[in-house]
């Protein structure tokens, strides 16, 4: 991130300041960014919410937040020497978001703010809200002209969920384009802005011996899986509504599955990345295989109704119908209450054609790690032959892991890229309209059929498994099983 440049002076409205993503990701993230010089120190933010806070409440809420999750910052005593000087430029407005008034003092801050900083107009809004208030937010900043700038440019960030069917997704497309023009809309998802995650292009095109492998001539299949190892908790109303397909596969999972599928872009510019995952998209087969499981226990918490049918777990084949990738089965899988948390990308090559060893001897075949995280790296299980006499093979492990050759500290949290990359108006890691409409066309089939009549049964699933059996059977059916992931919990 040292190699990017430094943004210039913007105003930062963050709508929902109060709010637990202020505290624990936005803040610290703008702080590492200011530490690493990398945020203009004539930056401003804005907090609003309904709360009541002075400007110094809101920067002692902050600073907590900072001291416990900023990477610039290891405890009281570590703070960034900028805190003090910078903390400053954050102000915080009261004020009902349904209410113009409330839009009107914003412009006015933001004027003030443009003569005293020279943001020349320019602002970010930020909606760390719930999606039930993004329509209104967005209108209320039309209706105040606040979306437009004669001198500058103006963006609004859209959190995830991005509507809970392919309809409401539409809808909120819609409704967000009468305000907003697509190049000013950044609909954030935070999987794409880990370093982990972008590697997947680097390690792609950026070394010619792999590029030539990945496609159906040498690939078997491919798995996605992103597990968890603790059950819904205190989001547990939230799940009642999402269940796990609203919650990771039509997001974290086809983000994973479009930059590992995707053709070459020809540069690595917005629409140009958006393209090619679109057409990723546009090119997997309607779903029909699949399985929704449940953890014994989930009916147990709070807020979950007793005889609740919302899957915690799932498991899918894909089809991804094109030239690259026909006949190549990708499975995904995630869950909550699992063995372990651990995202990772497993990509299994074919069998070898012929066996010229001894015929009693099992060779796997070979095997490349994406380890998203954590122990985040790369894994690359092959054959080699055991010292002595004959010629028995065993698997061996070729591994790289980010701690040991970039330092414990390297991988910067997801949204310092993410909000650097929106203030310097690089859309590449966030979303387009066509892509969040496509994603939902995947997962909305599958969703009427899991809710309707038909659904198929509820496999249950002990807790610290890695859940229902009939996932395995999923695999077992085409003669093929679970990786076993060497992402582990550090």
């Amino acid at each position: 991130m040292n190699r990017i440049d430094r943004s210039k002076p913007t105003t930062i409205v963050i709508f929902g300041a109060s709010g637990d993503l202020t505290q624990r990701k936005l803040v610290p993230a703008l702080h590492t960014l200011s530490c690493r010089e990398l945020l203009s120190p004539d930056t401003r933010i804005i907090g609003i919410a309904r709360s009541d806070y002075s400007d110094e409440a809101f920067r002692e809420n902050l600073y907590e937040g900072i001291v416990e999750h900023s990477r610039a910052a290891s405890g009281p005593d570590d703070v960034c020497q900028l805190w003090p000087d910078f903390s400053k430029n954050y102000t915080y407005m009261s004020g009902d978001l349904a209410e113009l008034e409330t839009y009107r003092r914003l412009g006015d801050r933001l004027e003030a703010f443009d003569r005293e900083s020279d943001t020349r107009g320019c602002a970010l809004f930020y909606l760390a809200v719930p999606p039930t208030l993004y329509t209104m937010i967005v209108e209320r900043l039309g209706r105040s002209g606040l979306n437009r700038s004669d001198k500058g440019w103006r963006r609004v960030i859209v959190e995830k969920p991005f509507g809970h069917d392919l309809e409401s997704a539409r809808r909120l497309n819609q409704e967000i384009h009468q305000v907003f023009d697509e190049d000013q809309i950044y609909r954030i998802d935070h999987y794409m802005g880990k370093e982990t995650v972008q590697n997947i292009m680097s390690f792609r095109f950026a070394n010619a011996i792999f590029e030539p492998l990945w496609s159906r001539n040498y690939i078997d299949h491919v798995q996605i899986s992103v597990t968890e190892s603790v059950g819904v908790g205190h989001r547990a109303g939230y799940y009642e509504q999402a269940g796990v397909l609203r919650d990771m596969f039509q997001n974290h999972l086809t983000q994973l599955l479009t930059l590992t599928a995707l053709e070459p872009p020809v540069a690595f510019e917005a629409n140009v990345l958006r393209d090619e995952k679109a057409k990723v998209l546009r090119a997997v087969s309607p779903i029909t295989d699949s399985v929704r499981g449940q953890y014994r226990a989930y009916r147990d918490e709070k807020e979950v109704a007793a005889d609740s049918d919302t899957a915690t777990y799932a498991a899918l084949k894909l089809q991804v119908d094109n030239w690259r990738w026909r006949g190549v089965p990708f499975y995904l899988r995630s869950g909550k209450n699992l063995a372990l948390k651990s995202t990772e990308i497993a990509i299994q090559f074919k069998e070898v054609p012929h066996l010229m060893f001894q015929a009693d001897q099992d060779i796997s075949p070979d095997v490349l790690s994406l380890c998203i995280q954590p122990n985040e790296g790369i894994h690359l299980r092959f054959q080699a032959k055991e010292p002595g006499a004959g010629m028995q093979t065993r698997p061996v492990t070729m591994e790289f892991h980010y701690a040991e050759h970039f330092g414990a500290g390297a991988l910067p949290d997801a949204y310092e890229r993410l909000l650097l990359d929106a203030l310097n108006g690089d859309a590449s890691l966030f979303a387009r309209a066509d892509e969040i409409e496509l994603a939902w066309s995947l997962i909305d089939p599958l969703l009427e059929q899991w809710e309707g009549e038909e659904a198929p049964p509820l496999a249950f699933y002990e807790a610290g498994t890695w859940g229902p059996s009939d996932a395995d059977r999923l695999l077992a059916r085409d003669g093929r099983a679970w990786h076993q992931q060497c992402c582990t919990e550090t």
